[in-house]
């Protein structure tokens, strides 16, 4: 009777998802499929930068379906097709009350220059910015436009930036928890709040100097925007916080307004008729052009690093996680394809496993083997595991408020056997074989042997690290040992270190590319990021066979919905894609 429950749970669950999930997925993938409304002649686009920010969109097809965030590259792609679209006269950012990540920051703070100096205005309107992230950041946004609205009655409170940190030594101490980490060298700080109750100096030293570069950096950004000295802009501002008007009256901004009569100033610029368009709905037909010869291949990578490949276990989320035979099996077609002459890695990575990293690297390597120059461009994060897989690359280009670097490693683990002792739980092991074999278990501490052991993997690992570097970069390894010890670095700082070739954005990555491949003129940008398709990624959603997902797809033709055969022909372009069949698919045009 039991079982019989069970299997008709189970039978239940899976109506219940067939009769009701499955036709609610299939309705939104097909109306997210249809045609947008056509752009008006006179437009003026609305970006919103209040809500989630990712650097890359998250490569599976049915996150769209109930998306409430975008990319940053989603914002610089977009900007960039509008340049030089006619019907494109103006652009109205609605920026956030805390602050934006520092190196998403300047990649959209270039793109607002270029789109500026096309002569396409820019106004950016506030309902306050408060102590929450880098807010300078958003600062030097407001600062990008040509007018720099906030609400009345709103709070500029951009004094400077601050952190905390939780530290639990005393804490594990109290109730017998014992941490043991091993941690090359002394700035590696990942783990200082599980062995230290406050900063160490050199924790302290590594966290002020990363932060003091990034907010000069956010500062002189502002004060070159804004057409005043920086250090008149830093102490106007550290004397805060300003309500709106007297933000005004500081010239810290330019007009006090809704943001209704903000859009309306912006429309009246644009001319007579001019409507707004919300930003994700913007759409140049010229990306649909076909186009031919040599190409540049973009792939993306964003996340913690793993082994493995994405096996779909979150197709609906946005998350985001680098997969090691996803990208290195990505890297590697793009080194194999006859038309891509030059490879740009858009990396935005805190780390993660160095034997994930090390393979994605040998990919980069036989890339290069190929004659194909691979062209790093760093967001927000390319540090640790990140760096790894930049080391060797053909160039390094960073923003000035990447934090790179972070070249070392630690590892270890929790002994709470005493702890839970205390509360008359035993943890009590056995095993076979030799004894490190059982040195990774939560009873107790390491033996005086098994820790040797450990420490001596994780020198060799921090070994292979600066190896990796020094070959990459082309330094003594005396030299890479003094900048590696684990400290984080910024874009700026690493540039005089020998760590990266260029500060600058995607676009500047591109034309690195370029420059190295011996390209010149318009060459298209094939985007071979990896990611699944819509079969494949409902396939995953639903746990059903490739045949079971193409009849559910199917169903909705036999409904006669004419959106779901174009959702439908998408899902076999997107299988021509990953099996290398398309031959008029077109590729992204850029500059």
């Amino acid at each position: 009777m039991k079982q019989f429950l069970i299997t008709a749970a189970g039978v239940f669950a899976g109506l219940v998802i067939f009769l009701i999930g499955v036709p609610v997925l299939l309705i939104g993938m097909a109306v997210s499929a249809t045609a947008p409304a056509p752009v008006p002649a006179k437009t003026v686009l609305e970006l919103d930068l209040r809500g989630p920010l990712s650097d890359q969109a998250p490569q599976n097809a049915l996150w769209g379906l109930a998306r409430n965030s975008t990319s940053v590259m989603a914002i610089i792609e977009t900007l960039h097709r509008a340049e030089d679209d006619n019907r494109i006269k103006g652009l109205l950012i609605r920026l956030p009350e805390g602050g934006v990540e520092p190196g998403m920051a300047d990649e959209i703070r270039q793109a607002l220059a270029r789109f500026r100096a096309a002569g396409k205005p820019v106004y950016a309107h506030s309902q306050g910015v408060y102590p929450a992230g880098f807010v300078t950041t958003t600062y030097m946004l407001g600062a990008s436009a040509d007018q720099f609205w906030m609400q009345p009655g709103a709070s500029l409170q951009v004094t400077g930036v601050a952190t905390e940190d939780l530290f639990f030594k005393r804490f594990f101490d109290k109730y017998g928890v014992v941490p043991q980490y091993e941690q090359r060298r002394e700035y590696k700080n990942a783990v200082n709040s599980f062995l230290f109750s406050d900063y160490t100096p050199a924790h302290r030293e590594a966290t002020l100097s990363w932060m003091g570069s990034v907010y000069q950096s956010n500062l002189a950004a502002a004060a070159t925007l804004r057409k005043t000295d920086a250090a008149v802009l830093r102490e106007t501002l550290e004397a805060g916080p300003y309500a709106a008007e007297d933000a005004v009256r500081l010239k810290l901004v330019d007009r006090l307004g809704q943001v209704r009569e903000a859009e309306q100033a912006l429309l009246d610029k644009a001319g007579d008729g001019a409507k707004t368009v919300d930003f994700d709905d913007y759409v140049d037909p010229r990306r649909d052009q076909p186009r031919t010869g040599p190409t540049i291949a973009l792939i993306e990578a964003e996340g913690p690093i793993m082994t493995g490949e994405d096996h779909g276990s979150n197709p609906f989320t946005g998350g985001s996680t680098i997969y090691s035979d996803d990208l290195a099996k990505a890297i590697l077609r793009a080194a194999k394809a006859d038309s891509v002459k030059a490879i740009v890695l858009r990396v935005n990575s805190p780390g993660g496993s160095d034997t994930a990293s090390e393979q994605i690297l040998d990919a980069v390597r036989f890339a290069k083997s190929k004659g194909k120059p691979v062209v790093v461009s760093m967001s927000t994060y390319a540090a640790s595991g990140g760096y790894w897989i930049a080391s060797e690359a053909s160039a390094i280009v960073a923003q000035p408020t990447t934090l790179t670097g972070s070249i070392g490693v630690f590892g270890g683990k929790f002994a709470v056997g005493p702890a839970l002792g205390k509360f008359g739980v035993d943890v009590r092991g056995a095993g076979v074989g030799g004894d490190y074999a059982g040195a990774f278990g939560l009873g107790q501490p390491f033996t005086p042997a098994q820790r040797e052991a450990f420490a001596g993997w994780m020198d060799r690992i921090y070994a292979n690290f600066l190896t990796r570097v020094a070959t990459g970069r082309k330094l003594a390894p005396a030299q890479v040992a003094e900048i590696a010890k684990g400290r984080v670095w910024t874009g700026a700082q690493a540039k005089g270190l020998g760590l990266v070739d260029e500060v600058g954005g995607f676009y500047q990555a591109v034309d690195k590319a370029k420059q190295l491949a011996k390209l010149e003129g318009d060459v298209p940008l094939r985007r071979m990021t990896p990611s699944a398709g819509a079969l494949e990624t409902l396939q995953k959603a639903l746990g059903v066979q490739a045949n079971s997902a193409r009849s559910l797809a199917a169903a909705a033709w036999i409904f006669g919905d004419p959106r779901a055969q174009q959702l439908l022909d998408q899902v076999a372009e997107a299988r021509m894609r990953s099996e290398g069949k398309a031959t008029v698919l077109a590729p992204m045009p850029i500059r």
